[in-house]
C-alpha cells in the first residue's frame, strides 16, 4: 500500500515537472518595445505624456523609408529604436480566428470558445448578451496575446447590411434592419475595447460606459466594411470591381447608420473601407466619406483598407492610371494602413514623382501609433501591465462555453410547430433517427471566421445525449447534396424510429466570402431527401435548417408531413446541445429572425441594384421588411414559441408638441417644411432639444401558457400613411425579458423621436413628419401625433 502511493506521488510529481517545463517553453513573452534599459528612455516609452505627444516623438525618430514601413498590415522590426514586429490584422468576429496572420493556434493556447456567428447572436435580440459575449472574446484575445499567439488589434465587427438574400457573408452580420445593427456594433465594440475594466486590470459589473475614462484600450475593435459592401461575386461583377451606385437617400437611411453609430455610441478605434467603389469612387478614396467619420463622426482611431484594397484602385476599378496615384488617392483621401504591400511598393515613387508628400504619411502614422500606445503597446512588459495576469486559463473556460450555449439557446429560431408536436418528451421517445448531410459535422456549426473550437458537439452527439437509441444516417454525401449517400439506410431508419429529425441546409461550400448564392433553394437534392424521409416515418418529422442565408422552404412550411421547422443557423460550439435542449424542452424558444426570408423569385432581382425602395415601374419590390413590398417566406422578426404571448401598452403619450412647454425648448416654426407630396415635416438639424421629445413606452407582456420564457418585444412604428419614401414599418426599439407562465410581466422602451420616428428624405436630410405615427407591438397599435 505504502509502495503504491509513494509511486503515485512520483508519477504525479513528474507528470508536473513535465507541465511546468512545457508551460515554461509554450507561453512565449510577446515582444514589446520600450525595453530597459537600452530603449526605455524615449520620450514614446514616458506614459506621463499625452498620446499625441508620444506619438509625434516617435514620428520624428523615422526615417522616410521606416515611415514607409509602417504602412502595412505586417510591420516589419525597428531594431535601433528597440520597436519589434507588430501585425495589425488579427480576426475575432465570434469567436477567435485565425483567418488573419496575427492569431496562431500553434501553442500552448491551441483552441479559442466558439460562440454562434453573429446573424443567430442578433436573432437574441439581447444587447447585454451581444456585450458579454465581446467581453468574454476580448479576455480570450489578450490571454493569447499575452503568450504571442495574437495582435492587438482585430478587424470586427462586420456592421454591413444583409441587403440581398444571396450574399455570401450576409450570416456574419447582425442582418438587414439599420437599427439592430447599429445596437450590435456599440455593444460589441464597447465590450471587445474594455470599457468594463478598471485600470488595475480588475473588472467592474455595472455594464456600462465610465464617463470621463481615458482612451486606453483592452483591444482595438473595427468596425467594416465602410461603406455599402454587400457582393462578393454575382456574374461578371465581384466584389473587387463592383461599383455600389447608392441614393443619398439611402445611403443616409440604411447603410451609414451602423458605422456612425459605432463610431459615435461604441467608440471604435477602427474603420476598415471596403473593396466596392461607392457612386465611382473606390471606398478607400472617398475623402468625403472617410473625412465625414472623422470630422462629422468624431472618430479617434486608425482607417485600414481591406486586404488588397488598395491595389484595386488601380487593378481593378481602373480608377486611376498608375499605382502610384493609387497610394497618394487612398493616403490623402484618409486611408492609414494598407492590408497588403502595395502602399510599401508605391508610396516612395509617389513622393517622388511630386504625387504625396512626406506629411501625408504622418498624418497616418499619428493615427496607427496613437492607437498603438492607447492599447498600452509602449508602457512596458505587457505582463506587468493592465491585463498581465490572462493566460492560457482564461480560454475555453467554462463560463464562456456556457456563455457560447446560452447565446445558442437565445439565437436558434423556431419556425414551425404543428399539432404542438415540441417540445418532444424524453420519458415517452424510444428512439430517434437523424438523417441529413449536416447532422454529425462539428465543422459545420461556426460559419465564417471561425478558428478551432474548445469542444464542439454536433447536433446527433446532442441529441444522442436524451435519447441512447439515437441512429444517424447522412442521407447525401455533403452538403452539396448531388449524390444521394445512404439514402436507403436513412430511409430504414425512419421507419423504425419514433421520431424522425432531418438536418439539412446551407454551409461554406453554398455561402463564404468571395461566394455568393444563386439560388434560395435547398442545395442539390435535399428537397428530395426531405420528402423521401417523411414518406417513410411514422409520424410528421421535425426539419432542422442550418446557414446564415434565407431559404425558400415553403414546401416544408405547407407540408403536414412536416411538424416542425427550426433554424440553427451556425450556433457555434455548442449549438449541438442547444438544439438538443430545445426540442426537449429544457428551455422555451424566443429567437427572432434577423432577416426577412424571399421566395425563390427573389433571384430574379438583380443583385447589382443597391435600391432599397420599391419602384413599381419597373417591377422592383424593394428590399428588407422595411421596403420590400413582395411575398415572403417568413418576415423579419418572425419567431414562435412554446408558449402565447399578448402585449398591450401600459403608458404612451397620444401627442407630441414640438413648441414644448417652455422657452428652451420652444421650435421656430417658421422652419417648417412642406414634401412634394403637401405634407409638412421638420428637418431633425433643425430640432432645438431632442432630448426633450423623448419618452418611456411602457409595455406588458402576458405569458399565457404552461411554461417560462425568455421573450423578445420587438416595438414598430409606422410614419403618416402618405408619406412618400417613408418605410412601410421601422423597428425603432426591442429589449428581452424574462417571464413566467401564466403571468404578465412590464418592460419599458425609451423613444426618441428624432431618431426613431424619422426618416430620410431623398436629398439625404433626415425629417420628423408631422402628424399621426402609429406604434406597433405584436397585435397591438397606438397613435401619437406630432404637432407644432
Amino acid at each position: 500500500m505504502f509502495t503504491q502511493w509513494r509511486f503515485f506521488t512520483l508519477l504525479e510529481f513528474l507528470t508536473l515537472l513535465l507541465s511546468i517545463s512545457q508551460s515554461t517553453t509554450a507561453h512565449p513573452h510577446p515582444e514589446f518595445p520600450c525595453k530597459p534599459p537600452q530603449h526605455s528612455s524615449y520620450a514614446f516609452c514616458n506614459t506621463s505624456l499625452p498620446i499625441s505627444t508620444r506619438a509625434q516623438s516617435l514620428i520624428s525618430l523615422l526615417t522616410l523609408d521606416e515611415k514607409i514601413q509602417q504602412l502595412s498590415n505586417n510591420v516589419t522590426p525597428i531594431q535601433r529604436l528597440g520597436i519589434p514586429a507588430y501585425e495589425w490584422w488579427s480576426e475575432s468576429l465570434h469567436g477567435i480566428a485565425d483567418n488573419g496572420p496575427g492569431v496562431s493556434f500553434n501553442g500552448s493556447i491551441s483552441s479559442a470558445t466558439s460562440f454562434p456567428q453573429v446573424l443567430v447572436t442578433a436573432a437574441s435580440f439581447n444587447r447585454s448578451l451581444w456585450f458579454a459575449i465581446a467581453e468574454a472574446i476580448a479576455v480570450e484575445a489578450r490571454a493569447m496575446y499575452n503568450v504571442g499567439q495574437a495582435g492587438l488589434t482585430f478587424w470586427a465587427p462586420n456592421i454591413n447590411i444583409f441587403r440581398d438574400p444571396r450574399w455570401g457573408r450576409g450570416q456574419e452580420t447582425p442582418g438587414e434592419d439599420p437599427m439592430v445593427a447599429a445596437a450590435y456594433a456599440i455593444e460589441y465594440v464597447r465590450g471587445f475595447q474594455g470599457e468594463n475594466w478598471n485600470s488595475d486590470g480588475s473588472r467592474r459589473e455595472d455594464n456600462g460606459v465610465l464617463e470621463g475614462s481615458d482612451d486606453s484600450l483592452m483591444l482595438s475593435a473595427c468596425c467594416k466594411h465602410f461603406t455599402a459592401y454587400d457582393l462578393e461575386k454575382w456574374g461578371e461583377f465581384s466584389r473587387y470591381n463592383f461599383n455600389a451606385v447608392v441614393s443619398q437617400q439611402d445611403l443616409e437611411d440604411t447603410y451609414q447608420p451602423p458605422f456612425r453609430s459605432c463610431i459615435q455610441e461604441g467608440r471604435a478605434s477602427c474603420l476598415m473601407c471596403s473593396y466596392n467603389s461607392v457612386n465611382g469612387v473606390p471606398a478607400c478614396a472617398r475623402k468625403d466619406l472617410l473625412q465625414k467619420a472623422r470630422e462629422d463622426w468624431g472618430f479617434k482611431g486608425y482607417i485600414t483598407s481591406d486586404c488588397d484594397a488598395v491595389a484595386t484602385v488601380y487593378e481593378y476599378h481602373g480608377y486611376v492610371k498608375t499605382p502610384e496615384d493609387a497610394a497618394a488617392d487612398v493616403l490623402k483621401a484618409g486611408t492609414d494602413i494598407d492590408c497588403g504591400t502595395y502602399l510599401l511598393r508605391h508610396t516612395q515613387s509617389a513622393i517622388e514623382q511630386g504625387k504625396i508628400q512626406e506629411e501625408d504619411i504622418d498624418k497616418a502614422l499619428l493615427n496607427l501609433f496613437s492607437v498603438q500606445l492607447r492599447l498600452g503597446l509602449y508602457d512596458g512588459d505587457p505582463i506587468k501591465g493592465q491585463f498581465g495576469k490572462l493566460g492560457p486559463l482564461d480560454v475555453c473556460t467554462q463560463q464562456h462555453k456556457e456563455l457560447a450555449l446560452e447565446a445558442a439557446r437565445q439565437g436558434i429560431v423556431l419556425l414551425k410547430n404543428d399539432y404542438r408536436f415540441l417540445p418532444l418528451n424524453k420519458s415517452t421517445v424510444g428512439s430517434v433517427a437523424v438523417i441529413g448531410p449536416a447532422a454529425h459535422n462539428t465543422s459545420i456549426l461556426g460559419g465564417g471566421y471561425t478558428g478551432t473550437p474548445c469542444n464542439p458537439i454536433s447536433y446527433f452527439e446532442g441529441l444522442k445525449e436524451y435519447i441512447e437509441k439515437t441512429s444517424y444516417a447522412p442521407g447525401c454525401l455533403d452538403i452539396q447534396c448531388t449524390v444521394h449517400n445512404g439514402l436507403t439506410e436513412a430511409i430504414q431508419n425512419a421507419k423504425e424510429a419514433d421520431v424522425v429529425i432531418v438536418v439539412v441546409g446551407l454551409d461554406l461550400s453554398q455561402e463564404n466570402e468571395e461566394r455568393d448564392r444563386f439560388s434560395l433553394l435547398l442545395p442539390g437534392k435535399q428537397t428530395d431527401l426531405i420528402s423521401a424521409v417523411a414518406d417513410s416515418s411514422k409520424t410528421p418529422i421535425l426539419l432542422i435548417l442550418t446557414g446564415g442565408g434565407p431559404l425558400d422552404v415553403s414546401f416544408a412550411k405547407d407540408d403536414p408531413r412536416i411538424a416542425g421547422i427550426i433554424w440553427v443557423g451556425y450556433p457555434g460550439e455548442t449549438g449541438g446541445q442547444a438544439l438538443a435542449e430545445l426540442i426537449f424542452g429544457e428551455f422555451n424558444p424566443g429567437g427572432r429572425l434577423p432577416m426577412t426570408w424571399y421566395p425563390e423569385s427573389f433571384i430574379h432581382v438583380p443583385m447589382t441594384d443597391m435600391s432599397m425602395r420599391p419602384d413599381p415601374s419597373r417591377s422592383y419590390p424593394g428590399r428588407t421588411y422595411r421596403f420590400y413590398t413582395g411575398d415572403n417566406v417568413y418576415r423579419f422578426g418572425y419567431g414562435l414559441s412554446y408558449t402565447n404571448y399578448t402585449y398591450s401598452f401600459l403608458s404612451v403619450p397620444d401627442k407630441l408638441s414640438l413648441l414644448g412647454s417652455s422657452q428652451k425648448h420652444r421650435y421656430n416654426i417658421r422652419t417648417l417644411r412642406q414634401s412634394i407630396d403637401g405634407h409638412e415635416y421638420v428637418p431633425v438639424d433643425e430640432v432645438e432639444s431632442c432630448d426633450a421629445l423623448r419618452f418611456h413606452t411602457k409595455i406588458l407582456v402576458t405569458n399565457n401558457g404552461d411554461m417560462d420564457g425568455s421573450q423578445v418585444v420587438m416595438l414598430f412604428s409606422r410614419m403618416p400613411a402618405t408619406f412618400r419614401g417613408a418605410p412601410q414599418k421601422q423597428l425603432i426599439g426591442f429589449t428581452r425579458l424574462n417571464t413566467l407562465s401564466h403571468s404578465a410581466t412590464a418592460t419599458s422602451i425609451l423613444v426618441d423621436p428624432c431618431k426613431h420616428l424619422s426618416s430620410v428624405n431623398e436629398h439625404g436630410t433626415r425629417i420628423l413628419p408631422l402628424g399621426n405615427h402609429i406604434l406597433m407591438l405584436e397585435g397591438s397599435e397606438h397613435s401619437i401625433s406630432i404637432q407644432t
